[in-house]
């Protein structure tokens, strides 16, 4: 099994090999040398120390001339360069005057014999090395300052990435056990006909997209609610028919949840009560949800359920939703038709909106059989009806739950098979698309429309 990610696992993944390196340098020598100190007590303490010994060394090794001053090199030079080297010009020209001061004490008789060329270039060497020094220790100050954002910065990234990789195992988890899309859910709700185990099918379908956890479907017969459930979830509870939401839902025929205004003395059990309505708006039954998590009481959820128990309730309906449609146009196919009175109903209850992309076919296209090719591109839940006209034909494709972005998508798709025939537009095709959007449209309207185009 795969150790689990954490920011600490992250972090010791790190190559050490820098880490090495530096502690190799700073235990050498030079490394020493480099090291300095933030205290000022330190800092005066060196610069009078440091050349006071190089003082006291050149005494003991050379008293005649401590200061080798007139010897081959100026060793008593380098107290004050590696003063200046560690801290600066100004901590290495005090230095100096410690040497100074010394030369002044050793010589106070001969104050005539003043080596003023051996004073002038040590200073002067002891200002470049400080200089230096000071430009370096600002670099490496520089350096510093952002080697230590940049750590800061990779802490809070893989910090991040590990909260992002919670969160998208948590997404995974709960979308694991959900349909693929809405789509998917619809096209298994248009099998259902209201048969034995249909309503259970409905219940667990609920449960997965909107994580109801415990919940009853009540039948409704001649206009009274039942107190037997023909589909239970987790257990559910006997049902309390005269629960104050319950009494709502029935009165309002709308979706009521626990979160709407209720009269303050009443109390309910049920967090959501939403009932199951056809287009005639006769109530098949009631939803009653006990349990589901709380922030899975939104907008989103409450709209997801109101499309499902509509779609299951049309697909019941499904002969009488039809008929009026296929008594004013005989030559409508039924599942055409059906589908498109049940795609009113979801705009009006949940403000979903579908499309119709009408494809008009030249008679060169007819000849080709285009329509006929066309018609095997359809996807699952796509219901088409070929109105043939005078030497002309017009396709019309119905896509449940599609916008203006899901026409141009499949006109796309269609321009993507023809290039592969060798066709490169649809015009060059003889197939002239019209799209028409189903939001607060009547089927009866829009089938008229597709009559006029057809017959035009």
């Amino acid at each position: 099994m795969p150790e689990p990610t954490t920011p600490e696992t992250l972090a010791s993944h790190a190559p050490p090999r820098r880490a090495g390196v530096a502690a190799q340098f700073r235990s050498s020598p030079l490394g020493l040398l480099v090291q300095t100190s933030d205290s000022p007590w330190v800092v005066v303490g060196e610069t009078l120390l440091v050349p006071a010994l190089a003082l006291l060394l050149g005494w003991l090794i050379r008293p005649e001339d401590p200061l080798w001053v007139h010897g081959e090199f100026p060793w008593a030079w380098l107290a004050p360069m590696v003063v200046a080297l560690r801290y600066g010009p100004v901590a290495g020209l005090s230095a100096a005057g410690v040497l100074l001061l010394g030369w002044l004490g050793l010589n106070h008789e001969s104050l005539s014999q003043f080596p003023d060329q051996y004073f002038l270039g040590g200073l002067i060497m002891v200002m470049i090395v400080g200089e230096i020094s000071s430009l370096w220790r600002v670099r490496i100050r520089r350096s510093r300052t952002a080697q230590a954002y940049m750590d800061q910065r990779t802490e809070q990234l893989i910090r991040q990435h590990y909260l992002l990789r919670l969160s998208h195992d948590r997404l995974e988890q709960e979308l694991i056990g959900r349909p693929v899309s809405m789509r998917d859910a619809i096209h298994v709700l248009s099998g259902l006909q209201g048969g034995p185990g249909d309503a259970q099918s409905l219940l667990n379908l609920l449960s997965r997209f909107c994580q109801i956890s415990m919940a009853s479907l009540l039948p409704v017969r001649d206009g009274v609610l039942e107190t037997t459930p023909i589909a239970e979830l987790g257990g559910a509870r006997p049902a309390q028919v005269q629960d104050p939401l319950v009494r709502q839902a029935l009165d309002s025929r709308v979706l009521c949840h626990v979160s709407q205004n209720l009269v303050e003395s009443e109390q309910t059990r049920y967090l959501v009560v939403a009932p199951m309505l056809d287009l005639g708006g006769d109530i098949y039954g009631l939803l009653l949800v006990e349990e589901m998590p709380f922030f899975a009481l939104q907008e989103e959820a409450l709209q997801t359920i109101n499309l499902l128990l509509g779609y299951y309730t049309d697909s019941v309906a499904a002969n009488q939703l039809a008929e009026p449609l296929l008594r004013a146009f005989p030559a409508c196919p039924a599942p055409f038709a059906f589908e498109l009175q049940r795609m009113e109903h979801v705009n009006r209850g949940a403000r979903l909106s579908s499309v119709i992309v009408a494809l008009e076919l030249s008679p060169a296209a007819v000849q080709d059989q285009m329509a006929q090719q066309i018609m095997r591109l359809e996807r699952m839940l796509d219901r088409s009806w070929l109105i043939e006209g005078q030497g002309r034909q017009l396709l019309a494709i119905l896509m449940p739950l599609g916008t203006e972005a899901t026409a141009e998508g499949y006109l796309n798709r269609i321009e993507v098979w023809l290039a592969q025939r060798g066709v490169e537009s649809l015009s060059d095709a003889g197939i002239f698309p019209h799209t028409i959007l189903l939001e607060r449209r009547t089927a009866m309207s829009v089938l008229e429309q597709l009559d006029r185009m057809g017959h035009a």
